[in-house]
């Protein structure tokens, strides 16, 4: 049954390797039971309810994209976006969090519309192949910058803006044990390495924190297993504030939209190229079903009420193992249910120096797609380079989607190349430039 659903031998994968991954996927990606909370609630949302609407609304979209697409990329509330609702929509802009809700909504009803016209997917396509290898290669950075900002091995800096942290800290030496175990192990080739440098790190942090090291993974003492869900079609509220003041309702819906939007093609370009899930032609193999299935997360999301439901790089570290089809994804989504049930374990054993080993050396994976750029050819190496750079320095993949579309489209110009420029990329250029001019 799982060879017919998900393909397993034309992919060149078994149960056991996509198991491995989905595993892998997850604990990679566990952290945002534990932060989606914390940053909805400080939009004034109960945080219990939004850590049972992040659980439930990522394993339902990461088992729809398993069997939809029988693509091997997980989904939960975005970060970024999350950020975005709280600190943009409802603290500078003055909204209520049903409000915000309702703009998510609204924005996955439009996403849906746009994934089942095909336009998503023409958009996703029209990437030149070079900006696919330099967003693949920038995300990679990106992943392994926020590996090392959540375990403070770089940390925020007033004088140069970041700055290497403590590194007497234990939990920071944990990380940094982690990530060089992790790099050995891949070194080395151990099948699994990302996983199995997961694992022993958390064992070894579970043991120190036995000896008495404070900040290190410890197992609960106590299991809270309610299942309130208070957020549960809060969102229909704020219909009426959001649909009063129709200016303002665009500034917040299309805000949603371009974030997600870019985000989630980014994640999916540089997943799809790691896995091998790009065509001849350069084109995302059944695209239009990850489309639907990411636009479907989103609405399922602002129903059970959390943020913008999105394809998550995380995805990376899985496909790092091994994992090509479905198969992990629905193992991540399974496990995503479990963790309501074991959230304590999760929420204290899964921390941030644990995570960290396995997003930056997935990062230094994802890097070698640089080998693909024509780095003599000076539009794409600079095109290619604000992607990678910007994409790091703003901490937002759909920025640095956004900056190197616009110099690759000047750059092509000033070359005498503008015939290259497809009518889509000139399109997403001005949409761009008219995002940073009036809202960005």
């Amino acid at each position: 049954m799982l060879e017919k659903l998900f393909k397993l031998k034309k992919n060149n994968t078994s149960v056991k390797t996509e198991v491995l991954a989905g595993i892998t996927t997850f604990l990679a990606m566990a952290y945002i039971l534990a932060v989606n909370p914390m940053i909805l609630g400080d939009a004034g949302m109960d945080t219990h309810s939004v850590f049972m609407a992040t659980a439930i609304s990522a394993g339902f979209a990461s088992i729809l994209m398993g069997m939809l697409a029988n693509y091997p990329v997980a989904l939960a509330p975005g970060m970024g976006v999350n950020a975005l609702f709280t600190y943009t929509v409802v603290f500078a802009m003055g909204e209520t969090w049903e409000t915000a809700l309702a703009a998510v909504f609204v924005s996955g009803i439009l996403f849906l519309l746009i994934s089942v016209t095909g336009v998503r997917k023409m958009i996703i396509n029209a990437i030149p192949t070079q900006m696919k290898l330099a967003i693949g290669a920038g995300i990679g950075f990106f992943i392994a910058f926020i590996g090392l900002m959540n375990a403070k091995i770089v940390v925020a800096s007033a004088a140069t803006g970041v700055a290497l942290g403590d590194v007497t800290d234990p939990t920071v030496l944990l990380a940094i044990f982690g990530i060089l175990l992790t790099i050995v192990l891949i070194v080395k080739k151990v099948p699994a390495g990302v996983f199995f440098g997961l694992v022993t790190t958390a064992v070894v942090g579970l043991i120190c924190g036995m000896m008495g090291m404070e900040g290190m993974p410890v197992l609960p003492t106590s299991y809270d297993l309610s299942f309130d869900i208070s957020t549960l079609g809060a969102f229909t509220k704020g219909f009426g504030p959001l649909f009063s003041d129709i200016p303002n309702m665009i500034v917040i819906v299309f805000s949603f939209l371009f974030v997600d939007f870019f985000d989630t093609a980014g994640t999916l370009v540089g997943v799809a190229n790691r896995a091998g899930l790009v065509n001849e032609k350069g084109e995302l193999d059944n695209i239009e079903k990850a489309l639907l299935a990411d636009s479907i997360g989103t609405v399922a999301g602002a129903i059970l009420g959390t943020s913008t439901v999105t394809s998550f790089v995380e995805s990376t570290s899985g496909v790092e193992v091994g994992g090509r089809t479905g198969l992990t994804a629905v193992v991540t989504g399974i496990l995503f249910f479990l963790s309501i049930f074991i959230s304590p374990v999760v929420l204290s054993v899964v921390t941030s120096s644990v995570t960290a080993p396995a997003l930056f050396v997935v990062g230094i994976l994802m890097a070698q797609q640089l080998k693909g750029i024509d780095w003599d050819d000076v539009v794409y190496a600079a095109s290619g380079f604000v992607t990678v750079i910007v994409m790091v320095l703003t901490y937002s993949i759909s920025d640095g989607i956004a900056f190197g579309f616009i110099v690759y489209t000047i750059a092509s110009c000033a070359a005498g190349r503008s015939k290259e420029v497809s009518p889509v990329v000139w399109g997403l250029c001005a949409i761009f430039v008219a995002y940073f001019a009036f809202i960005g």
